[in-house]
């Protein structure tokens, strides 16, 4: 009889210590495995309200354009229209070209846009401005 006891104790050790060797070893990969990417490409977007404050936003994304990454992420509103996207208001602060002739300027880096946001290919580590701007 005790030689079954000492058999069943050494059983219910052995899988006791494979538990926890398991388990460090769960922990271990846990504790040390590369965060998981949320998108291939990091961009900022920088709005400049009508008062000349900035806003910074910083995504990691996979969308392709960036009119498609400011809709989703509701940074802009705007319809789309035959031009493309034409942006009424972003971060909640519209415009009105027949009150005040203002618009949203969009750019590129520094560089005024030569189209429209939703004909912006986004490029991983770009720069995206968007400024309130009177005509």
């Amino acid at each position: 009889m005790k030689r079954k006891k000492n058999k069943t104790l050494r059983r219910t050790l052995g899988f006791i210590a494979l538990v926890l060797v398991v388990a460090a070893m769960v922990g271990l990969y846990l504790g040390t495995r590369p965060e998981t990417a949320q998108g291939s490409k990091s961009i900022t977007v920088t709005v400049v309200h009508a008062d000349g404050s900035s806003k910074d936003f910083n995504y990691s994304t996979d969308a392709e354009y960036l009119g498609t990454l400011l809709l989703e992420e509701k940074i802009v509103e705007g319809e789309i229209g035959p031009y493309g996207l034409m942006i009424s208001a972003v971060d909640g602060e519209a415009t009105d070209w027949n009150v005040n002739q203002s618009y949203w300027a969009l750019y590129e880096g520094d560089a005024y846009a030569t189209t429209g946001a939703d004909a912006i290919v986004l490029t991983d580590g770009s720069s995206y401005k968007v400024e309130y701007t009177i005509g």
